[in-house]
């Protein structure tokens, strides 16, 4: 398996299961409600904005790897849209899924000399740096996420 495989492979993992961890984004959202998901739990940031802010940075991956430019800006990737009904949380839900199989995909058509090549430029890091640290970011909120939900649902204290 090539290193672009493995990179890939770890992207689906986070995102739909398999991991050595047992747990992932898709698994741990299952069942959780649009009120959940926008419930404001102290001053962490809701479910469903933790879903959007990892999305936000697969989605502006796809984007340089289809031949754009970088679009991603800190500043922005908070900004979730209204969720106001169980049909714009499926959407939001629906919109990473597909992003996170688009971008898994692209990444496997890197040859692996690729991933030494620079993301954008050489200030952003390589390639690899930036593509598997879509990985490690999305682990990083899915531990968030697993700790909202069991404040939600009163499996540990406020």
């Amino acid at each position: 398996m090539t290193l672009s495989h493995q990179v890939a492979k770890h992207l689906r993992e986070v995102h739909f299961g398999g991991t050595w961890t047992a747990a992932d984004l898709r698994g741990k959202l299952d069942g959780v409600t649009w009120v959940q998901a926008t419930t404001q739990v102290a001053s962490f940031h809701t479910i469903a904005c933790l879903v959007y802010h990892i999305n936000y940075y697969i989605h502006a991956a796809i984007e340089v790897l289809e031949g754009g430019p970088y679009r991603g800006d800190d500043a922005e990737s908070f900004d979730c849209p209204p969720i106001a009904s169980s049909e714009d949380w499926e959407r939001l839900k629906g919109e990473s899924w597909r992003d996170a199989e688009r971008l898994a995909c692209l990444i496997e058509e890197l040859p692996d000399e690729k991933l030494k090549a620079f993301f954008v430029d050489e200030q952003s890091g390589t390639n690899f740096r930036c593509l598997h640290g879509r990985v490690e970011h999305a682990y990083y909120h899915l531990g968030q996420i697993s700790m909202i939900k069991s404040l939600l649902a009163g499996e540990l204290p406020a």
